[in-house]
């Protein structure tokens, strides 16, 4: 009885989770991309930075040279001083390469303006090709020409970058432009022009993120005050005079920085990155009519890049224990670094990409740390060097529809043979689009079961199945696994001996 009673448990565990998996499957929204990465060029440095404007995707960081894709480090390289260019849709690099040099020679901001026409580039550098700059320029997309109207002098780093039609802000590290106090941020006309905006705010921006329609401008970083009030890590402030207009008090904890923010239609997202205990690493969302919090997730892991897109938001980060947010994972000492949620409540849904961490030149090695969207197409940039567990440096992208990567097929074992019955086990595996899958097993070829279960790559249980066979004969068992659109190989023959009769061994004791 006890044994019946536990197996009627495990039975019914399995299929209340299988119930509650389809249950918010139903009821979630689907990520727009596959899980499975496009083939894309390579650098040989960190990216910091992605923008996109007219079918082209931009790329900034620290680096010297890229690479086609599937070239190892070292080989088929073409220099590219910390700013290259690629076609949108097909990867490829264009000629587009002004050279970014000087001062800590690095691109850590790109933004286009709304008309895609002009592409605005913040960092640490002295030069653009010959020409002598201080940190900030903007660039013609059409010919991929420096604009002589936008230089401003910005005494250090700009760290980020947004723009409407009137204006442009910049955020960093910087205390004056143009010869002028401005404290970390600064706000200029499209021809260059610095605006009377001012803001003081005593520690690096980070993050920029303006909504002309509700005349916010959030404000993200490493800072304490703004204009003498106490603003940790997140403010928002008049677009057109930086008075300050809201801050956050309980939003984040002390140890914890904003790197990014980004909205769509209703909401403002923030990710944080924090450093050590109870910190805040993962993301919050704002209602941008009120500042009210929609929700805080509990993911431990710095978050980097916050994208919204058609329903789900993307987010780049090292999250290593959701345990407390729908849909996460427990801490098993692993990372993911690329996560999909739903805006409404914050579910982490059912696409796992990933990267690795890479090697950080002078920063923790976190993986990916920019994200956008181009012509449909998802494009990460960080400092990884391995994607789904393939070589691919810094840069990678993701189109698209279902996936086309098969899952792994599980491996076939006997749990149990007696004179007229056979009980296989496998393990369920895993897919990074699909968490329902459908295992279908063959006795010499012909189908005799169909189960599906879903699983995760933190969460694979095991299935059964018990075959009725004659006592005293022989057969061959094989299994593959499929998605809906994508199936598996054949597993290898298992090949069974059933008994004849009960032995010394006892009927639950394999034969094979």
């Amino acid at each position: 009885m006890a044994t019946k009673a536990v197996a009627a448990t495990v039975c019914c565990s399995a299929a209340l989770l299988n119930a509650s998996f389809a249950m918010a499957a139903d009821t979630a929204p689907k990520p727009s991309f596959s899980a499975d990465p496009l083939a894309t060029w390579q650098t040989d440095g960190i990216v910091w930075s992605l923008a996109s404007a007219r079918g082209v995707v931009y790329v900034g960081g620290t680096f010297t040279s890229v690479r086609p894709p599937g070239a190892a480090p070292g080989t088929k390289e073409v220099s590219r001083r910390n700013f290259a260019a690629f076609d949108a849709v097909t990867g490829e690099l264009l000629p587009c390469a002004p050279s970014f040099t000087g001062g800590e020679g690095t691109v850590r901001a790109l933004k286009a303006s709304p008309d895609g026409r002009v592409l605005y580039v913040g960092g640490s550098f002295s030069h653009v090709g010959s020409t002598g700059v201080a940190s900030a320029v903007a660039l013609n997309t059409a010919g991929c020409t420096l604009r002589k109207d936008f230089r401003p002098a910005v005494s250090s780093t700009v760290r980020a970058i947004d723009t409407t039609n009137r204006t442009v802000y910049l955020g960093g590290d910087f205390e004056r432009v143009d010869g002028r106090t401005r404290n970390h941020v600064a706000a200029f006309t499209p021809k260059g022009t610095l605006l009377p905006f001012e803001a003081d705010i005593d520690a690096p921006v980070r993050a920029l993120s303006v909504v002309p329609a509700h005349e916010k401008l959030y404000v993200g970083g490493e800072f304490e005050r703004v204009d003498g009030r106490s603003a940790h890590s997140l403010a928002a402030l008049n677009p057109t005079t930086g008075e300050l207009t809201r801050t956050y008090p309980s939003w984040l904890p002390p140890d914890s920085v904003v790197k990014s923010i980004a909205y769509d239609g209703t909401r403002f997202y923030v990710a944080a990155e924090g450093s050590g205990e109870g910190v805040f690493d993962g993301r919050i969302a704002g209602r941008i009519s009120n500042d009210a919090m929609v929700w805080k997730d509990t993911c431990l892991g710095a978050t980097q890049a916050v994208l919204p897109y058609e329903g789900v938001l993307y987010s780049a980060s090292h999250a290593h224990d959701c345990t407390y947010t729908p849909g996460g994972f427990p801490e098993r000492q692993d990372r993911q670094h690329l996560l999909a949620q739903s805006p409404e409540n914050r579910r982490i849904l059912h696409w796992f990409p990933d990267t690795d961490e890479g090697v950080g030149k002078g920063v923790e090695g976190v993986g990916p740390r920019a994200l956008a969207v181009a012509r449909g197409i998802l494009w990460v940039g960080g400092e990884f060097t391995r994607v789904n567990d393939r070589p691919q440096q810094s840069l990678t992208r993701f189109g698209s529809g279902p996936g086309t990567v098969a899952p792994v097929v599980p491996a076939l074992s006997v749990s149990a043979a007696s004179p007229g019955k056979v009980t296989l086990r496998w393990q369920t595996s895993w897919d990074r689009t699909t968490a329902a899958l459908t295992y279908r097993l063959y006795r010499d070829g012909r189908l005799v079961s169909r189960q599906t279960s879903s699983s995760t790559y933190w969460h694979r249980p095991w299935l059964r199945y018990t075959d009725s066979v004659p006592a005293g004969t022989r057969h061959r068992y094989r299994i593959e696994v499929t998605d809906g659109m994508n199936t598996s190989r054949k597993s290898p023959s298992l090949n069974v001996a059933v008994p004849a009769k009960v032995t010394d061994k006892g009927a639950g004791d394999p034969w094979t």
